[in-house]
């Protein structure tokens, strides 16, 4: 009898832990790089979960300082987030160690995104991350110290044109030319890049995985960036982008390279906006940069975390981030009914130039890759060795890391 009652206890057990197990909530942790979560995606989380009742849903904003480090070192750990909004240039690495999974954007989707967007999170033909923000670049110019130079506020078309006014206004007015990135920095390199895209070089192609950054096209574009040093601000080594737009508000350079923020973050400027000048090669081309969406390996609930990543970077969720955050819109609204978020002269400068642009390179190690990048540019700016050499010398060190 005792027996049969503990026989009948273990059952009643079993069964509860089974109900417990089936019925449970799957806990999912998303977390999102930057200081703040959105209400437009958490209406999408909120939603989602009231849709779903059995998913749990978990955000977290992390500063850009620590995040990416958080995300990737819990991965290595095996405690991987179920997905994170990342900068898409550690998509690659991810991907290489299997911490991430594959995203299925559906083919109606991928033909919504401005031209080359998918390239930015593509590696060997298959996408490790949903564009979720970008943004392009263009030249500002402070349109009084232009005319106080003698010169017409009329954007340069080629490089020659772009030196020859720098040179103009430092020599007419003792103000720098433009502003030259050479600072220890990301956007170093991104400015770099601007430069190499309107010259029709590359770092690596996507699709063979090669380095190709041993090119002419590259040697030239690394010659005339040290020699933008000859009219840029004393000191290039020393500035990065940012510290670039507190000078030109402090009228001590005339131009320089940034993104659609740009006008928000200057002072009652008489400025105006034009496209990055063409190099001997190449077009009126910019730097094409995306943070996206991943979903991480191993949590035993990829297919939840695509699903709410898929929500989060399409519809009214995309297109509120596009309409509220000042960057370059991701997707071509008006080909699929909605109204273009932005659409004055000022940000065409920007979407112009998504056709004749070029993707952030992905390399495994993206740290090492920047520091290479940016040791070949800082030795130039330098002059410790011809543009050739140097560019030979970055080419092999990449392939450590590609």
């Amino acid at each position: 009898m005792n027996l049969k009652k503990l026989s009948r206890a273990f059952s009643l057990l079993f069964i509860s832990l089974f109900s417990f197990n089936a019925f449970a909530a799957t806990d999912v942790h998303g977390v999102v790089c930057g200081g703040e979560i959105r209400p437009a995606d958490m209406a999408v989380v909120e939603k989602y979960m009231a849709d779903n009742p059995d998913v749990n849903i978990t955000m977290e904003a992390v500063p850009w300082g620590t995040c990416q480090d958080k995300v990737i070192n819990l991965a290595i750990a095996g405690d991987p987030v179920s997905f994170s909004y990342i900068g898409s240039r550690t998509l690659k690495g991810l991907a290489e160690n299997g911490h991430i999974v594959p995203v299925n954007i559906p083919e109606s989707m991928k033909s919504m995104y401005q031209p080359g967007i998918l390239d930015t999170v593509t590696h060997l033909g298959q996408q490790w991350g949903f564009p979720h923000a970008f943004s392009t670049k263009a030249l500002f110019m402070n349109c009084d110290v232009l005319a106080e130079a003698g010169l017409a506020c009329e954007g340069p078309q080629s490089w020659d044109e772009l030196y020859s006014m720098a040179e103009t206004i430092q020599n007419n007015t003792g103000i720098a030319g433009i502003g030259l990135a050479g600072k220890d920095f990301d956007n170093t390199m991104h400015q770099f890049l601007n430069y190499l895209y309107s010259n029709g070089g590359q770092v690596i192609d996507p699709n063979t995985n090669e380095i190709t950054l041993n090119s002419p096209n590259t040697v030239e574009t690394l010659e005339f960036y040290a020699k933008l040093a000859n009219v840029s601000q004393e000191g290039p080594l020393a500035w990065e982008r940012s510290q670039l737009t507190e000078l030109f508000n402090d009228k001590k350079i005339a131009m320089y390279i940034n993104g659609p923020w740009g006008a928000g973050q200057h002072g009652d400027i008489n400025q105006k906006t034009v496209r990055i000048p063409a190099g001997p090669n190449g077009s009126q081309g910019t730097l094409l940069i995306t943070d996206s969406m991943a979903v991480f390996n191993g949590t035993g609930h990829e297919d939840i975390a695509m699903d709410v990543v898929s929500y989060l970077t399409s519809g009214e969720a995309q297109y509120d981030l596009d309409t509220s955050w000042g960057l370059t819109p991701i997707m071509q609204y008006p080909e699929i009914g909605k109204v273009a978020p932005y659409n004055t002269d000022y940000w065409m400068m920007f979407i112009d130039a998504i056709a004749d642009g070029g993707p952030e390179p992905l390399l495994v190690d993206y740290k090492a890759f920047q520091t290479v990048m940016n040791s070949m540019i800082q030795g130039a700016i330098l002059g410790e060795g011809d543009a050739a050499d140097l560019v030979a010398e970055a080419a092999e060190e990449l392939e450590e890391y590609k």
